[in-house]
């Protein structure tokens, strides 16, 4: 481990620029980050600037959606301090014995995790923020369950096993060890945190197709990818409807240095979240001028990409490192279309996070997730329906026979999701917006869509793309005549015929709507009952039980903790 008496010239830290300049040092240096270290430093800046007792008593804190607070100072002996009593207790609570050998044991890795987990207060702290960095675990005591699996890691580092790495999924954590990093160990809970599974291998999780486990294909994270998760992980809330101002700057500025430095492009949720603060700066007018000149001095901020391509560049990257098993980036995506009113493309978004879905089996602990599809299907597609219906525009969304395409697509993943599955999904309150939104649909509209169905083939759409300049001039050829004024009558209806929108209908239950689904008449009292009904066709190794009809009630508009999404 390196001497950390080289960090002591950055003390004390009483400013923004203060925190770049230790992170940009660390990007200089050939040796690797030692996160314990800058899990206190990062996790004492958001700790302090989060505490409402330190917010000024004159703000109005019903008025406003972010505030000013007055940067800390973090003094050098503090972090010392708690630096060497992280360091002490990994130490003494692991046996030498354990330690013999170049790689980590699956004993050790337990060892370090039981250390951790025992450290704790006996509540579970599911979505709470501030508790996901080393000095909240130093200082009171408590961790999410992504701060369990930052704190083994770094505890592990600090023992000298180089080999034992961070990997994340969208909404878990574990670690990855051993020579190859082949070996993979549970050191944290998940949920309600009523399951032990402290040193087991996930191949369990994955086996039962569970989402939380990404199919095997999470983010295996380098040193310099875990200080990025460090990054990522940090949340400006100071109550859940106010940002604060200097955390959520300290992120942007971070994220852009990891970036910059090439840390990020095998990370899609640093990426979204990147595109997130990115877009969520610019309109609260939080950018600092003094930053912008700094960036144009160094001829970089020209070069950085904006958040649309930065929601491209993560579904490039879930796609060619994780094999397109990555829901996130495509949400991502379809927000930030929504909030700019880019309908047909939210929808084209949301169909392509419905494409990944369908790879998996819903179970409870998919409740992130659930939270996330639920909010799209049931608030977001039938507001801006609404909304659209109203109007009388040629070019309406309604009159788009891609958009029902993509509507289907979007529907049909979440159906397979539920396919096999022991809680079923598709519960009245979701039936009734669904064929709502179907409905909006004239018959005319509805029968241009081509619809095959292959319900039992797990072959990848064909209709998934990412959404760039080139893919959105092939998506609208067949609407565009322009080019065709010297074609045959016969040509032209050949090719109308042709590139007609197609979609590939993969579930039972979504399958057996074609008829319906294209009917000149829509029977909507049908379709809701087909909707509802327990498929008789699910695996046979799920047996199926009924879910309570609770609604999911959706969360306040704010920043997530595990995931940082912000409504506008």
């Amino acid at each position: 481990m390196s001497n950390i008496l080289e960090y002591k010239p950055f003390f004390p830290i009483d400013s923004i620029q203060k925190v770049c300049n230790l992170f940009e040092e660390q990007l200089r240096s050939e040796k690797e980050p030692d996160l314990a270290l800058f899990s206190i430093i990062v996790g004492a800046v958001e700790n302090n600037l989060t505490n409402i007792k330190n917010s000024d008593k004159d703000v109005n804190l019903a008025t406003n959606k972010f505030v000013k607070m007055k940067f800390p100072s973090i003094e050098w002996d503090e972090v010392k301090s708690l630096y060497e009593r992280f360091v002490s207790m990994m130490r003494a609570g692991v046996d030498t014995k354990l330690l013999i050998g170049e790689f980590a044991s699956r004993d050790l890795v337990k060892r370090v995790a039981d250390v951790v987990w025992n450290s704790l207060t006996r509540s579970y702290y599911k979505d709470r923020a501030h508790l996901q960095s080393v000095y909240s675990f130093l200082t009171g005591n408590k961790l999410d369950c992504f701060g369990v699996a930052f704190a083994v890691t770094a505890g592990c580092q600090v023992l000298g096993k180089r080999d034992v790495h961070l990997a994340l999924s969208e909404d878990h954590a574990w670690v990855v060890f051993g020579k190859d990093r082949t070996d993979t160990a549970e050191v944290t809970w998940h949920g309600k945190g009523n399951e032990d599974k402290r040193g087991r291998s996930v191949g369990d999780g994955v086996l039962a197709r569970s989402w939380l486990y990404v199919a095997g294909k999470p983010v295996v994270c380098t040193r310099m990818m875990e200080l990025a998760a460090l990054v990522s992980s940090i949340n400006p809330t100071l109550t859940p409807t106010i940002d604060v101002h200097e955390v959520a700057q300290m992120q942007h500025r971070l994220l852009w240095l990891l970036y910059d430095n090439g840390h990020l492009e095998a990370y899609p949720m640093a990426l979204g979240n990147l595109g997130d603060l990115d877009e969520y700066m610019k309109i609260s007018n939080c950018t600092e001028n003094t930053e912008d000149s700094l960036l144009i001095e160094n001829g970089s901020k020209n070069s950085r990409p904006d958040s649309a391509a930065l929601y491209v560049q993560a579904i490039r990257s879930a796609r060619t490192h994780y094999d397109d098993r990555h829901v996130y980036p495509y949400t991502f995506q379809g927000g930030y279309y929504h909030r700019h009113k880019m309908y047909k493309e939210a929808f084209h978004a949301w169909a392509c996070a419905g494409d990944v879905i369908r790879h998996y089996n819903y179970s409870r602990d998919d409740e992130e997730i659930y939270k996330e599809f639920a909010e799209i299907a049931n608030e977001l597609i039938p507001q801006l329906m609404k909304a659209e219906s109203s109007g009388h525009s040629a070019r309406s969304i309604l009159k788009d026979p891609e958009c029902f395409a993509s509507l289907l697509r979007f529907y049909d993943g979440i159906c397979k999701w539920e396919e096999g599955s022991q809680t079923p999904i598709l519960h009245i309150g979701w039936a009734k917006p669904l064929v709502s939104t179907i409905s909006k649909f004239d018959a005319e509209v509805r029968a241009q869509v081509h619809i095959i169905c292959n319900p039992d083939s797990e072959e990848p759409s064909e209709e998934k793309e990412v959404d760039t300049e080139d893919n959105k001039k092939d998506n609208d050829k067949w609407n565009n005549n322009s080019d065709n004024i010297e074609m045959s009558v016969r040509e032209q209806l050949t090719m109308a015929v042709n590139s007609r929108p197609r979609v590939t209908l993969y579930s039972h239950k979504m399958a057996a709507l074609k008829p319906l689904l294209l009917a000149e008449r829509l029977n909507t009292h049908a379709l809701q009952l087909q909707l509802t009904a327990q498929s008789q066709l699910q695996r046979p190794q799920a047996p199926a039980k009924r879910r309570d009809d609770d609604d999911h009630t959706p969360v306040a508009p704010t920043a997530r903790a595990k995931r940082a999404r912000r409504e506008r």
